[in-house]
């Protein structure tokens, strides 16, 4: 019969070794075993999910030593949403936003309109909570561009609010070659007028009242100024409809032609702006390059191809997602309730980037 022996603790069987000044080693765990990573859908790369695996990790330092893996994880999912690491305040999502990514960009050539509520920390736009916000890429009608971007959720909307998201590469897919290489040949321009009670004032867009710094600004982005009648300013600003990402090299659909068309409007506001304005006097309209009109529907096809990609997750309280703004659009449905969700922008790049 097989003598079983007596179970032994093991700060006992450390004892000798203690003693012979041998002390036991502390376990290591890699930054990687410290969260469990998922995904939404089992058919679905967007967005990966990562959570605490470990109980009690400090996430602004977790994060400031992960820095590989949150970037290449980024690079193939092209969102990640932080879930349960208990942030909580706006200092807690700026600490986030410095361990993850460093320095935040401030918000320039603005579109959409905020408030700044921390250090380069901003609502996500203050649109009306009626309004659902089209998918786009941030500042994909700029020379200065970022590359990250970072939403917190500090109140989730009692009822829709969500931010759909989509894949760019995928949208680029669904559109046809015969679409895809006219916008590469003629690319795509945005008209902008201010000072028409519609929108932001340009002194809100480019921060200044000075028209010379407007000036300025605009011929290093490579913006045509037009100052009118009555203080108002109309601007035209050719860009690339399509992009190389700077570190993937993947192709992806990354513009606001669709987005800053009137076509893409609530109808009721549509149909508002177009009964008081000249089409040329609109606040934002978009063509081609060489300002020929977008075909109605060419215009129906890129909406489709955004709409038929967006991935929707509902918000919980203290969630960050960190988006690659190349790879991935966002948007936002209408909502019911109080809702707060917070922006900022990092990892800036220029044309000549990219």
């Amino acid at each position: 019969m097989k003598t079983l022996e007596p179970q032994i603790s093991v700060a006992t069987r450390l004892r000798p070794a203690i003693r012979k000044g041998i002390q036991p080693k502390a376990i290591s765990m890699s930054q990687e075993t410290m969260v469990k990573a998922t995904t939404l859908q089992p058919d679905s790369d967007l967005p990966l999910i990562v959570e605490p695996a470990v109980n009690n990790l400090n996430f602004i330092e977790w994060a400031r030593n992960s820095h590989e893996f949150i970037e290449s994880k980024l690079m193939k999912h092209g969102a990640i949403l932080f879930r349960n690491f208990n942030l909580k305040t706006v200092a807690d999502f700026e600490a986030f936003t410095a361990a993850a990514s460093g320095e935040l960009i401030p918000y320039r050539e603005r579109s959409s309109p905020r408030h700044e509520v921390g250090e380069r920390v901003y609502t996500s736009t203050d649109y009306p909570e009626d309004q659902k916000i089209f998918p786009h890429n941030e500042h994909s009608y700029s020379r200065t561009l970022p590359l990250k971007l970072f939403f917190f959720c500090r109140t989730p909307a009692r009822q829709g609010g969500q931010t759909p998201i989509a894949d760019t590469r995928r949208i680029f897919q669904r559109i046809s070659p015969r679409t895809r290489e006219k916008f590469i040949e003629k690319k795509w321009q945005y008209v902008r007028n201010f000072g028409n009670g519609f929108g932001l004032p340009w002194q809100t867009v480019y921060q200044t009242d000075d028209k010379s710094v407007v000036e300025e600004y605009c011929r290093k982005a490579l913006i045509e100024v037009e100052w009118l009648d009555g203080n108002r300013l109309r601007t035209r600003q050719v860009r690339p409809a399509i992009a190389h990402h700077p570190r993937t090299g993947d192709l992806v659909w990354f513009n606001h032609a669709t987005f800053f068309h009137v076509s893409t409007l609530d109808p009721l506001m549509r149909d508002v702006l177009l009964s008081q304005f000249e089409e040329i006097d609109l606040p934002n309209n978009t063509y081609y390059g060489d300002g020929s009109p977008i075909e109605p529907e060419v215009l129906d096809e890129l909406r489709a191809a955004y709409l038929d990609e967006l991935v929707t997750f509902e918000w919980q309280q203290g969630d960050v997602v960190l988006i690659d703004n190349m790879l991935t659009s966002h948007s936002r449905n209408s909502y019911v309730g109080p809702r707060e969700i917070l922006f900022a922008m990092a990892d800036q790049f220029t044309r000549e980037d990219i």
